[in-house]
């Protein structure tokens, strides 16, 4: 199937993009975003707050190992996240529906910039201090009666265009 190993995935190019969890409670969550970074070869995952860490037999349910692949790190408030994504000259997106956010599939994306989104809680969402802090939002269009997804289905749809807009799918 044309799979990679660790060493060959480890040393391979990355999606210029990183993903922060802010405060996510779902250890099955955080697995799922583990397993579509790897999936796209994000290049880091950011766990903040409350957000479990591997390892962790919850995690490895749905993250099937890449969790030990994918690189990530833990910060204990998502603002110190943010503060170093915005050292290293990241574009900072909370994926949140709020005054002025963007559509995703309006949303534009440069040649050669680096990226990092940011999903909030799965109740309360992107604390506001960090979208505040944030370059923008970005939101997805819905059209029911809900108006929030799943964070690991958001996850998927957010790197999937991302990957999409910077040309790694085609």
């Amino acid at each position: 199937m044309g799979r990679m190993g660790r060493d060959e995935f480890v040393a391979s190019q990355k999606l210029p993009l990183t993903v922060v969890l802010d405060n996510i409670r779902s250890l099955h969550n955080v697995g799922s975003v583990f397993r579509t970074s790897d999936a796209f070869r994000v290049e880091r995952v950011l766990l903040c707050g409350i957000t479990a860490t591997p390892p962790s037999a919850e995690i490895h349910k749905t993250a099937l190992g890449a969790e030990d692949v994918v690189e990530w790190q833990y910060f204990a408030d998502t603002m110190q996240a943010v503060e170093v994504l915005r050292s290293e000259g990241y574009g900072i997106y909370s994926i949140e529906q709020v005054e002025g956010s963007i559509p995703l599939q309006q949303f534009g994306v440069e040649d050669g910039a680096r990226y990092a989104v940011i999903l909030g809680n799965e109740v309360k969402g992107v604390q506001q201090s960090v979208v505040d802090a944030s370059d923008g939002s970005i939101e997805i269009p819905q059209f029911g009666t809900k108006h929030s997804l799943n964070v690991s289905v958001t996850a998927g749809m957010v790197i999937w265009e991302f990957a999409r807009k910077l040309g790694w799918v085609r």
